[in-house]
């Protein structure tokens, strides 16, 4: 029965009540108050000392499900440092979330941070409290929180968990950023290059019916590639949408298919270093801040594992527990690997050996995190150049083709 009622406590929804009341000073105030029920809204009020003549739960938009905006790393990010400003600050946990709920824009993110706050004001300790949203809140962030709270120090926890979340956003932000700029020069590229089949080469195709000459065979190429489009174009988008929508339900249904890309990742000639350096770099800022707070080594590297992103390093990461489990060095099991750059393994060493393992490897993860901001730009710089000659060849191509006739019949004329 305990089991049960705690599973039901854990999905009862927070609610929304509407109030009319009367305050300390004797003024009509109304507002809103979030809670689990009827009784602990009012018992909020009173706390607050408001005397309520009316609460009613107040109605949901219908709409809400369709218009409700997704948490975003982000969000989680901005939450986190807000927390931790207000508490280093000096103000009380559960003012603090109040405080920083009427500073969120994303209504979703202000409705978790009022859940969490009911919860807290309920008698469960933070660390409990976001374990009720494990969408939002991963073990390690829980597991850090509740570190600082077993220690007294959540106030200084809360700023390691903040810089640790600006630093990963910022790594990912940096990733992301090499990616979508290709990305979208070919989404916009073969966009304008299918107009341009379906639109523009019929008008030359009708122009040069009546030349009575054989085409150039890059001209007639064109021609059957702009029919073909024009008469399949539902089959090429059905195709489209297929290979898409399946890549997609792979990856979130296949473990075997994200681990194989994963591994192409790192092969990849460019792309595969990115993945290299920013994986290094994710490891060792995991590594500096669990174990900084004051996680045994051994849950450290679990965490790390979880938060590799990557399923080659995961394994590696599991194995580097393992033995160090057993009484190896860190350093040692890290080398075993076969995966770790040459840098950090000394640094890795050096740290072991002078009792100051988190500075060095905080070092390490600040070092590949500037590699990665110099690929990214290196990346990007490289790429203009190929991504310009790739739309001269594709854009530049397809007007060539229906110029040619018209050339041919300059020359001949002349």
């Amino acid at each position: 029965k305990k089991k049960i009622n705690m599973a039901a406590k854990s999905v009862e929804q927070i609610l929304t009540f509407a109030y009319e009341g009367i305050d300390k000073r004797g003024q009509k105030v109304k507002g809103e108050v979030s809670s689990k029920n009827m009784a602990l809204a009012k018992a909020q009020l009173r706390k607050q000392g408001i005397n309520a003549n009316k609460v009613y739960k107040k109605r949901g938009n219908l709409l809400a499900g369709l218009t409700k905006r997704k948490v975003t790393p982000s969000d989680i990010t901005i939450f986190t440092r807000q927390l931790a400003t207000m508490m280093k600050a000096g103000v009380p946990l559960v003012q603090s979330f109040e405080i920083v709920a009427e500073g969120l824009d994303n209504p979703t993110m202000k409705e978790v941070v009022l859940g969490i706050k009911a919860e807290v004001e309920g008698g469960n300790s933070f660390a409990s409290a976001l374990q009720k949203y494990p969408d939002y809140f991963d073990e390690l962030f829980c597991n850090l929180v509740n570190s600082g709270e077993q220690s007294g120090s959540l106030e200084s926890m809360l700023d390691r968990v903040a810089q640790y979340k600006e630093k990963s956003e910022l790594l990912k932000m940096k990733i992301k950023k090499a990616m979508k700029y290709p990305i979208t020069v070919v989404s916009v590229a073969a966009i304008v290059t299918a107009i341009l089949l379906i639109k523009v080469v019929p008008v030359f195709q009708e122009l040069f019916a009546g030349f009575g000459a054989e085409l150039p065979a890059f001209t007639q190429f064109v021609i059957r590639l702009s029919d073909g489009l024009q008469s399949n174009w539902y089959i090429f988008m059905i195709v489209g949408l297929g290979i898409g929508f399946g890549f997609a339900e792979a990856k979130k249904r296949s473990q075997a298919f994200r681990n194989s890309i994963d591994r192409l990742l790192l092969r990849l000639p460019v792309i595969g270093d990115l993945t290299y350096k920013s994986t290094v770099a994710r490891y060792c800022r995991t590594l500096s801040t669990t174990f900084a707070a004051g996680v045994p080594l051994i849950d450290a590297l679990v965490a790390c594992a979880g938060a590799a992103g990557n399923i080659v390093y995961k394994d590696a990461i599991m194995r580097i527990r393992d033995d160090v489990a057993t009484g190896q060095q860190l350093g040692f099991a890290m080398r075993q690997t076969g995966i770790f750059p040459s840098m950090a393994l000394q640094m890795v060493s050096i740290g072991e050996e002078s009792g100051a393992l988190d500075d060095m490897l905080d070092k390490v993860a600040t070092h590949f995190e500037n590699e990665v901001d110099n690929a990214v730009d290196g990346l990007t710089s490289m790429m203009e150049p190929l991504i310009m000659a790739f739309l001269g060849v594709v854009i530049g191509g397809l007007i060539i083709a229906m110029y040619l006739p018209i050339f041919q019949m300059g020359s001949v004329v002349g």
